[in-house]
């Protein structure tokens, strides 16, 4: 037992923007106001000056100075940035990780607890799509790229000494390809934020503008429909998304906290195309009072109710959500029995399940760094290979 109380170091992949995972970071940064501050790059102006109040210690990649819309052209140098950070001295290193902040190498004698929003998608379950959008001497070289990353990344995860998944999708995804149990622990939702209004007629889809969110389905689906729909979000998608976009569907940016409470109270519905690991969003539309259609995948279908709080539709197609947006009478959801569904994900229900999982790692105490989450020689190889 330790006589005093530990120090903490809480490690995030990038602090460029204020996205989902961000957000859960703040959380954690909120369990533990003395802790310090790691991540791969920083932007205060990009987080909106919410980490500027704490030391945050940033890699050697800090001296490029990447922002959230140049940062991706380093990634190869992302695994070693992150086991450059020096850690030496903390007890309790707490990360959340979508991509490589699980990499960090922490003391010998500290305990490393792992919130995992997801595998890095570009080398696991988005791996085949993310080759194909190349050509043969890009696709080639990235290949490599990924194949090497695999391998760091599996080899990376058997360091931690306990992994807690954001939802159900992520939970398989670390056993899959990290050969790792964890425990489910659903991320923080402002829920405070929202409040139900009376609804208007247009759709809301809120989202970063990346290929892989598949908002292309909706541009199209509601051209078709001709119904009004706002697209809220920014990303290298934007541009392409706009120009196919037809009369009844508008493009607001990034906006305000504010903003989005008062598009998401007033929609129909929230309209969801990606497979999300978990889905902030669809719980901050559930706390609105607003209904949410969604593709019948992913984290999605852990917050919402089919019948009672949304619906779902089956197959990523234009015409599959058309269909069910058609289908589907939003007006017949009680906005009581959608706040009510995501008062289940509140921060503070969070905070006492984080506090859970590190006190029991805590206890445990750290693996041998040589000798950590040991796997049997023929799962050792497979993650050399990286199958």
């Amino acid at each position: 037992m330790r006589s005093e109380a530990p120090r903490v170091a809480l490690v995030h992949d990038f602090l460029l923007d204020l996205r989902g995972g961000e957000r859960v970071f703040l959380a954690l940064c909120d369990l533990y106001p003395e802790a310090d501050l790691f991540t791969a790059v920083y932007d205060p102006r990009g987080t909106e000056g919410r980490f500027e109040h704490r030391r945050v210690h940033a890699s050697f990649l800090q001296r490029f100075r990447p922002d959230a819309t140049s940062f991706r052209r380093y990634l190869p140098l992302y695994p070693y940035a992150m086991e450059a950070l020096d850690l030496a001295g903390y007890d309790l290193v707490l990360s959340s990780s979508s991509a490589w902040a699980h990499g960090v190498l922490p003391s010998e004698d500290a305990v490393h607890v792992c919130y995992c929003h997801n595998p890095f998608r570009y080398a696991w379950n988005a791996r085949e799509a993310t080759l194909r959008a190349h050509g043969p001497v890009v696709r080639a070289g990235l290949g490599a790229v990924l194949q090497r990353w695999r391998q760091w990344d599996w080899i990376a995860a058997q360091r931690v000494d306990r992994y807690v998944a954001n939802s159900e999708t992520t939970r398989r995804r670390i056993a899959r390809y990290f050969t790792r149990e964890a425990e489910v622990v659903y991320p923080p939702v402002e829920i405070e934020r929202f409040t139900p209004a009376t609804p208007g007629d247009h759709y809301v889809v809120l989202s970063e503008l990346m290929p892989h969110k598949r908002i292309e389905l909706a541009v199209r689906a509601f051209n078709t429909l001709r119904r009004p729909l706002v697209v809220v979000g920014d990303g290298p998608d934007a541009r392409r998304l706009q120009r196919m976009a037809g009369p009844t569907i508008r493009f607001t940016g990034r906006v305000s906290d504010a903003e989005v409470a008062r598009l998401l109270a007033t929609a129909q519905a929230l309209v969801v195309t990606a497979t999300e690991e978990f889905g902030i969003a669809a719980v901050e539309a559930q706390a609105a009072g607003r209904p949410v259609i969604a593709l019948d995948e992913g984290g999605v279908t852990e917050s919402v109710q089919e019948g009672r709080t949304g619906a779902f539709y089956d197959a990523p197609s234009p015409e599959a959500l058309a269909e069910a947006v058609a289908a589907f009478d939003p007006l017949s959801v009680d906005p009581a029995d959608c706040v009510a569904s995501a008062q289940r994900f509140s921060r503070a229900a969070f905070a006492t399940e984080i506090r859970a999982n590190v006190e029991q790692a805590m206890a445990a105490g750290p693996s041998p760094r040589g000798e950590r989450r040991r796997p049997a020689r023929g799962l050792a190889l497979a993650g050399r290979r990286a199958a």
